[in-house]
């Protein structure tokens, strides 16, 4: 009898999102010193970041270093796809806070733009949470962290960090 190859089904249509970003990377980083207080005083400052994909692709982690004025610290983001709604979670695990993972953004890619939101918590006052992944298809792409307080009418971006491929 012979037998019949079996081929790997299929990877969910957005699976692939994140894959651009699998490898090494230097990441210069901008961050506003204070947030939603009006500040236009920007920290900048370097970094390194890794990610590799994990539960066969269905999920993929990023280690990074953070160089920060305040210290270096390590942090990672761990993302999942799920493919019911076609949707990533994206947490945030910081060494600085190693008992919280905090509260996922969750969004998708559409039209080389990924859009995440959360509701969460600032300074003891609700915020809406929004991460934007742009530049995907560069070679050198950016990532966006802005909140609102007013639940989404306007934005104050707080963080912006630039990848640039050091190695694979």
């Amino acid at each position: 009898m012979a037998r019949e190859m079996q081929s790997a089904p299929s990877a969910p249509s957005g699976q692939g999102d994140f894959d651009f970003l699998f490898g090494q990377w230097r990441v210069a980083d901008r961050r506003l010193a204070v947030r939603l207080a009006g500040s236009n005083d920007w920290l900048a400052f370097d970094g390194v970041s890794a990610t590799r994909p994990i539960l066969g692709g269905q999920a993929n982690i990023e280690d990074n270093i953070l160089n920060s004025p305040a210290g270096t610290y390590r942090a990672a983001a761990i993302r999942a796809f799920d493919p019911a709604p076609g949707q990533w979670a994206i947490w945030w695990l910081d060494s600085r806070y190693p008992d919280s993972l905090g509260t996922p953004v969750v969004g998708r890619f559409e039209n080389g733009v990924g859009t995440f939101y959360s509701d969460d918590m600032h300074e003891g006052r609700p915020v809406r949470t929004r991460f934007l992944w742009t530049q995907v298809t560069s070679g050198a792409p950016r990532w966006e962290q802005a909140l609102s307080a007013d639940g989404g009418t306007s934005w104050e971006t707080n963080w912006i960090m630039n990848f640039t491929r050091t190695g694979d």
